[in-house]
């Protein structure tokens, strides 16, 4: 052990220690204070953007008046709530919400697994690389592109697809304009925008099987089928759950910007879902209690959707998110 001498230089080929914090929990901190140092930006940007704006949902509970400000809005209680359960409106929006999310996690959600399982046995890497490259573009094409795009593709008065049926001798579909199709139109065109984004974490998560695991199935006489079926899905599940339950916390969220964009007055009773009814009762109306009292009770619906669907999978012996 080097000890310092008073009046003597310290040798520069052993340089004192720093001085740590002592306890198990204080020498941790001092080990990983860089680590911690990098995580104050994100905690700042939560806490800030997130977190901080929280308090605006007393909004409702007041009678909000603009001139008062939040504080000084007087209390209504529960009264916009027992207004909202009361009007037919609120249980449309709310069953086409349902009803819109539910269809496309049924099948956008397999998809995605599907598309990553058949790419994980190509292995022709410029192939692979170029269908991974064509499928995942759509994802960073903004919705007020493509609802232009689906319009002047799928309109009746002129679009290319109705063209082609009418070529054929068929009658024009009214995929944007009638009840029947609409729906149908508006969850395909968003699972085919994102599912090649959600097909790179599955990839991600498939380069990690360890590939002996595939050789000693060969040796054992497993086909494909047998070698995906026992080893990829299993190696992978872990990754299925986590992100099966991020989208049934989120269940109430049907795609806002998708549905604003393409929706209109003749389709509103298919295609109107909670955020839009938000939108147009709290800014274009501007009942801001109302509008927050959905907002709420939508966000109570995900977060108990969310703990119930995670109790569920930690029970069937999952990870879980929390």
């Amino acid at each position: 052990m080097n000890r310092i001498v008073p009046g003597s230089r310290p040798d520069p080929r052993h340089p004192p220690k720093p001085l740590k914090p002592s306890g198990v929990l204080g020498g941790h901190w001092w080990a990983n204070r860089y680590l911690y140092l990098m995580l104050v930006p994100a905690l700042l940007y939560y806490g800030v953007f997130h977190y901080y704006p929280m308090y605006g949902a007393v909004i409702a509970f007041k009678q909000f008046s603009l001139t008062k400000g939040i504080w000084g809005s007087p209390w209504a209680g529960f009264q916009h709530f027992q207004y909202l359960f009361s009007l037919d409106k609120f249980w449309e929006v709310f069953w086409n919400t349902i009803v819109i999310s539910l269809y496309r996690l049924t099948f956008g959600f397999p998809l995605p697994i599907a598309v990553a399982l058949l790419l994980n046995e190509v292995r022709l890497r410029t192939f692979k690389r170029t269908v991974q490259t064509i499928i995942y573009l759509p994802h960073f094409i903004s919705w007020v592109i493509l609802g232009g795009l689906l319009i002047n593709l799928l309109s009746t008065d002129g679009g290319v697809v109705n063209k082609l049926i009418q070529a054929f001798g068929g009658e024009p579909v009214g995929f944007l304009s009638s009840e029947d199709h609409f729906r149908d139109t508006l969850v395909w065109s968003m699972i085919w925008k994102e599912f090649g984004w959600n097909t790179i974490i599955y990839m991600a998560a498939l380069a990690g099987v360890n590939p002996q695991l595939y050789e000693a199935a060969v040796m054992d006489g497993a086909n494909r089928w047998r070698r995906t079926w026992h080893i990829t899905i299993p190696c992978i599940r872990g990754t299925i759950v986590i992100l099966l339950l991020l989208r049934i916390g989120s269940l109430m969220e049907a795609g806002f910007e998708q549905i604003f964009v393409l929706y209109h007055p003749v389709v509103y009773s298919v295609s109107d879902i909670i955020d839009t009814y938000v939108y147009r009762i709290g800014l274009t109306e501007g009942r801001f209690s109302l509008a927050a009292a959905v907002g709420l009770f939508k966000s109570v619906i995900n977060f108990v959707l969310l703990v119930v669907a995670n109790k569920m999978a930690r029970s069937m012996g999952e990870q879980g998110v929390y």
